[in-house]
């Protein structure tokens, strides 16, 4: 067995500069660990069969949802459940974010559209 690889963030972010456009960085269980920069607001969505995790790595996000939204700042995180209908919105110029969610989870989840992303680049 080999030696598990260190993932730098800020490197990794380095890699790329497009927003809304996630890309894994790690695998595990199952699941897999995505990196995006974000600007502005998303798309309402849901995920029918997936929670998701976000972790802010640098900026402020907001999550809205049909009943209150929440703030999520540097170093935090939010377990949005499945089924949830949320909004992600950048307060700050670009935010960057971490996420886990199952592979093969769909970035637009139900909501589908123009931002869906199809195949994710691994970095």
């Amino acid at each position: 067995m080999s030696v598990p690889e260190v993932v730098n963030l800020k490197d990794k972010f380095a890699l790329f500069t497009e927003q809304w456009q996630p890309k894994v960085v790690g695998e595990l269980n199952g699941q897999q660990v995505k990196i995006a920069r974000i600007g502005g607001e998303f798309v309402w969505h849901a995920h029918e069969h997936e929670d998701e995790l976000f972790m802010v790595v640098r900026g402020t996000l907001r999550l809205r949802f049909r009943d209150g939204e929440q703030t999520v700042n540097e170093g935090e995180l939010i377990v949005v459940p499945r089924g949830t209908e949320h909004l992600p919105v950048a307060e700050t110029e670009e935010t960057w974010i971490m996420m886990f969610e199952p592979a093969g989870t769909v970035n637009t989840g139900t909501a589908g559209g123009e931002r869906t992303v199809a195949v994710l680049e691994t970095l």
